[in-house]
């Protein structure tokens, strides 16, 4: 079987944004078999993970990732190019671009209270591409 590929369009304000993609990568797992979704962010200042996407899980992941990677703080990206989004590339770093889910049968194999989300971390508001591709069974 051939390998399909999708394409989600996000958009997102400046600072931590974390949004909730499930139902939109659940729909196109739908009318799929068995095997894996690979997603993927192009961009060096957003980044894919799973969370409970509950507002109290929200906020730590965000609260967590102030203290690792905080805004203002001194970066050197931002000394070379003057665009104040260091902080964004090293969180981005941080999580990863990438995520790979299980699919049986069309269905995502996500846990009871996974949910799959992009974080986009720029300092201004974008349009994120989400890459979707079935590699089948």
């Amino acid at each position: 079987m051939a390998i399909k590929t999708f394409r989600l369009q996000v958009a997102t304000s400046a600072g931590t944004d974390i949004i909730n993609i499930t139902p939109q990568v659940a729909r196109i797992a739908s009318g799929l078999g068995d095997g894996a979704l690979l997603l993927f962010v192009p961009g060096s200042t957003a980044a894919l993970t799973t969370i409970e996407y509950e507002k109290g899980a929200v906020s730590d992941l965000k609260a967590a990732l102030e203290r690792l990677a905080p805004r203002d703080m001194a970066y050197a990206h931002d000394s070379r190019w003057g665009d104040g989004n260091g902080y964004a590339h090293v969180r981005a770093a941080l999580l990863g671009p990438s995520l790979s889910v299980p699919l049986a049968d069309g269905k995502l194999l996500l846990g009871a209270w996974q949910q799959i989300v992009v974080c986009d971390f720029d300092n201004r508001p974008r349009t994120r591409d989400v890459i979707v591709q079935h590699l089948p069974a």
